[in-house]
């Protein structure tokens, strides 16, 4: 831990510069800083599981598909990651007897990941216990978690990240 803010500084540097932007600096850099302190939570949460964030948004995608089956590029495209990521992920879930790749009945050339029942069981303790930790954001009030969210959700909106 930093006796100071390593931001705010960051901040009063900008500002002795005179450069522009300061507060979009200082927003899009709390916004990484935040992400790292938040993903750390998690993963330390699900470290108990074998599991990292990202894999277990691949178990919970599957846990929630009405078959529990998906193909993986419909999976890179609904977790918003790179097919190459989901690929690595489904290996490493395969490999733990999480999931497993089956043929797709109508189409050949598709496999789908399908969670098993050890899947199920592990996916489900999981999210208990990224609950208990409120997802590493312990602490803040439902008013400030809700205005958190509104205020991303419009920079993810106006980014592109989806239609409304």
């Amino acid at each position: 831990m930093l006796p100071f803010d390593p931001i705010g500084e960051a901040r009063r540097n900008w500002e002795a510069n005179e450069w522009q932007a300061i507060d979009a600096m200082s927003a899009a850099t709390s916004i990484t800083r935040a992400h790292q302190l938040v993903i750390g939570r998690i993963n330390e949460a699900l470290a108990p599981f074998d599991l990292t964030f990202s894999r277990f948004e691949a178990l919970a995608l599957l846990h929630f598909s009405r078959r529990g089956s998906l193909p993986l590029g419909k999976m890179g495209n609904r977790l918003m990651v790179h097919p190459t990521s989901v690929t690595n992920a489904i290996d490493r879930l395969e490999r733990d007897g999480l999931v497993r790749r089956v043929p797709h009945s109508e189409d050949r050339r598709t496999v789908l990941a399908e969670i098993t029942d050890e899947g199920r069981r592990v996916v489900a303790k999981a999210a208990d216990a990224l609950a208990d930790i409120e997802f590493g954001l312990a602490g803040l009030s439902a008013e400030t978690l809700g205005a958190l969210d509104d205020a991303i959700r419009t920079l993810r909106r106006d980014a592109g990240d989806f239609a409304e």
